[in-house]
């Protein structure tokens, strides 16, 4: 009796489809997810330019302890105190995450900061809201 042997074909790698199709769905995912993440990006600015605002307050309540009045600008927070020491905040703590500057008010507008007599320490989002030293929603 004669056997044949059968042909196996080993097949190996994918068909140019195969690719495109697992592509065009990564394409798909990626468009439904980059709203998603951009969206939390600017959240966490936020987050975080509010953390600041406060990190910048609490330098300026002890420059308040250590001199009797709370500072007219943020310039002399970042510059050393008279007689040596180290300045209370570096100069990188008065840039925002969009890049500017925070601002300060003195004296302090919204109701907790006036209330105190502490100043306003702002930025002012991308969308126009002020985001400060004062709880949310105020």
């Amino acid at each position: 009796m004669i056997q044949r042997k059968q042909r196996v074909e080993v097949r190996r790698g994918f068909t140019l489809m195969e690719v495109l199709v697992v592509v065009a769905i990564i394409v798909v995912l990626a468009g439904i997810a980059a709203p998603i993440v951009l969206n939390r990006l600017e959240e966490a600015k936020v987050d975080r330019a509010r953390l600041d605002c406060k990190a910048i307050s609490d330098a300026c309540s002890m420059y308040n302890l250590k001199n009797g009045d709370y500072p007219q600008s943020l310039d002399v927070l970042v510059q050393p105190p008279e007689g040596g020491g180290k300045p209370y905040l570096p100069e990188s703590a008065l840039t925002d995450p969009w890049g500017k500057r925070y601002q300060m008010r003195n004296p302090g507008t919204h109701r907790d900061n006036a209330s105190m007599g502490r100043p306003d320490v702002f930025t002012v989002t991308k969308d126009g809201e002020e985001v400060g030293n004062w709880p949310k929603g105020q």
